[in-house]
């Protein structure tokens, strides 16, 4: 068995988990019932051992073409032969009692035969399951393992047992069609799917809820399109239980094929969250009450000395402990596939600027209350007392702290940002003292960040290059975009770091080291920064440019990874929130140059 590239997938989910499913009709990666539960389906990531649930035609000659629906998150696989046509529609319904992912397989034209193989592997392919056939047309799955995961499996052809898996091989005419459902196994409850006419009532229900949702967008620019998309990606990496949301809903997927740079991106960093309060401002929405809920009660958690975790669980848990699934070969054999991830007691410093700038947005629409104003002001004050720290920074390196220049600009910006939400609601905070650090830190980072022999803002102190996190300096108005030591810095940047349209986070040998080997793709996030500081410098028509070539490189449903490589494949966690945050924010800006310069749509 092969493993098809990742960018060859499109993504459905429910805001609780989400499944990747391949061009061929390959179901190939689910965690469920949750995004951090273990894996039902990872062949994405051990092509013998991972598991899959695929549904296509018997015969592989075929092309095959792939779509979602207009502004909606249900997808259609099509299998186009000469002597007949197939498409899949895949789904999860949205406030569904239970979890369920749906699939129906309809014939357009000619007979086809074809093929459903539901092969789960649980407990991340380490735990046997057991079997049950309550009807003809239910077979329950359940784990023998910790994750005690059970779905039941609702077919409208007769299946067969093979070696564990269920199959199922059935011939379709024009107009004909089959549906499948995988449910949640809830004990003394009745099988929601098996209720008449439930897929054309789950089916119409989730796809006006998905409309619905993109029509409170107030976005109308030119990119309308790659927004929305972008915007139903990331609710579909929202959980609607919690509140919080995903970075991306994968792990193992690596930075570099066969190097070891595969993280789990399962859990909610306060840096994504912020970004994503920012982007909700952007596109229009009222409120971002799930989000600010779910950031309140990280703050009332704070430690003693004020400080925040870089990231927690999606339920707000605090410990992530790292591990090794040394039984998978990886994603095309790279290695180590990990979940879990130790990232999570770094110190990072830029997360309160963040943080606080996201507060700031939304306390505009909605005033904050007094009890976040109270733990608010004692995460500043931990800001105030730790900011010359050397951090982990942005880019969670393991190769030694560093005092990292977006770390130092971010604590500027936590204080600034606090400092403008005390005295519009005349709140009580230590003024003067904030005022004094903040100015403090602003003159530290031209005194040791600025290099006049390179004539740019170097990485962290006492280096000599550059790095694309820089690029967030004009955006977080920490420097006038067009201030001349901004626009010599974003040409160093350019030489340092941009081919074509394409931008690198850093060059891990000549950077701070980062306690990895081998090199990696460039950042998709870096590369929309760049096209926003660019426009905001005044260079709209190569901000234009770069940002409609960027728009090129998504894949054939308009998702991102987190990098490309050389060959433009898609690289890292997938689809990646940051991403397609940054792609929001740099056409929200690119919109506003371009109407500001008068130019025509």
């Amino acid at each position: 068995m092969t493993q098809q590239p990742v960018e060859n997938y499109g993504v459905i989910g429910d805001m609780h988990t989400v499944a990747l499913v391949g061009k061929n009709g390959s179901i190939d990666f689910m965690c469920f019932p949750r995004f951090d539960s273990p894996t039902i389906f990872a062949a994405l990531l051990d092509p013998e051992r991972g598991g899959r649930f695929q549904l296509a035609p018997e015969s592989a000659d075929a092309r095959q073409v792939q779509l979602y629906l207009p502004d909606s998150a249900i997808l259609v696989t099509r299998f186009l032969f000469e002597e007949g046509v197939a498409e899949v529609f895949d789904f999860m319904p949205l406030e569904s009692p239970t979890r369920m992912l749906v699939r129906r397989v309809a014939a357009v034209r000619g007979e086809l035969s074809l093929r459903m193989l539901c092969a789960p592997r649980f407990d991340y392919g380490r735990a046997r399951h057991r079997i049950e056939r309550p009807s003809e047309q239910e077979w329950i799955f359940a784990s023998e393992g910790m994750d005690r995961a059970a779905f039941v499996l609702r077919s409208e052809v007769p299946l067969s047992l093979v070696d564990g898996d269920a199959v199922a091989r059935f011939r379709l005419g024009a107009g004909r069609s089959i549906s499948f459902t995988l449910e949640e196994a809830t004990p003394g409850q009745p099988v929601v799917s098996a209720a008449p006419d439930h897929f054309a009532t789950s089916f119409e229900r989730t796809n006006d809820m998905w409309r619905r949702m993109i029509a409170r967008l107030t976005y109308r620019g030119r990119w309308r399109e790659m927004v929305n998309r972008s915007a139903l990606t990331l609710r579909l990496l929202c959980s609607q239980a919690h509140g919080s949301m995903v970075a991306s809903p994968t792990f193992g997927l690596p930075e570099r094929i066969g190097g070891d740079r595969n993280w789990d991106y399962r859990d909610t960093w306060i840096r994504g969250t912020s970004f994503a309060l920012s982007a909700a401002h952007r596109l229009g929405f009222t409120s971002a009450r799930p989000f600010m809920e779910w950031i309140e009660a990280r703050c009332g958690e704070l430690r003693a000395d004020g400080s925040l975790q870089v990231m927690y669980g999606i339920d707000g848990r605090h410990e992530l402990p790292e591990e090794v699934l040394s039984h998978w070969s990886g994603y095309q054999r790279s290695q180590p596939v990990r979940v879990g991830n130790a990232a999570y007691d770094q110190l990072q410093l830029d997360i309160y600027g963040e943080l606080m700038d996201a507060v700031y947005l939304c306390d505009k629409l909605e005033p904050i209350s007094h009890d976040l104003w109270g733990n608010l002001v004692r995460l500043v004050h931990f800001v105030c007392a730790h900011w010359r720290e050397p951090d982990e920074g942005i880019w969670e390196v393991r190769g030694g702290r560093q005092e990292f220049l977006l770390s130092r600009v971010m604590c500027w910006v936590a204080i600034d940002r606090a400092i403008q939400i005390a005295q519009g609601h005349s709140f009580p905070a230590p003024l003067v003292h904030w005022h004094e650090v903040r100015d403090a830190i602003y003159q530290d980072v031209f005194e040791n960040f600025w290099d006049p022999a390179r004539q740019a803002f170097i990485q962290h102190r006492g280096a000599k290059t550059t790095d694309a996190s820089t690029l967030l300096m004009p955006l977080v108005r920490f420097i006038s975009p067009r201030d001349p030591r901004w626009l010599s810095t974003m040409r160093a940047i350019a030489r340092d770091l941009v081919e074509d349209s394409l931008v690198f986070r850093y060059r891990p040998h000549d950077a701070a080291p980062d306690g990895l080997v081998g090199d990696e793709g460039t950042f998709n996030m870096c590369s929309f920064w760049y096209v926003e500081a660019l426009a905001r410098a005044g260079e709209i028509d190569l901000a234009r440019l770069i940002f409609e070539k960027m728009l090129g490189y998504a894949n054939h449903v308009g998702l991102y990874s987190e990098e490309l490589g050389p060959r433009g494949e898609h690289l890292g966690n997938f689809p990646q929130a940051l991403s397609h945050l940054a792609l929001i924010s740099a056409a929200h800006c690119l919109d506003r140059e371009m109407e500001a310069a008068g130019r025509p749509r």
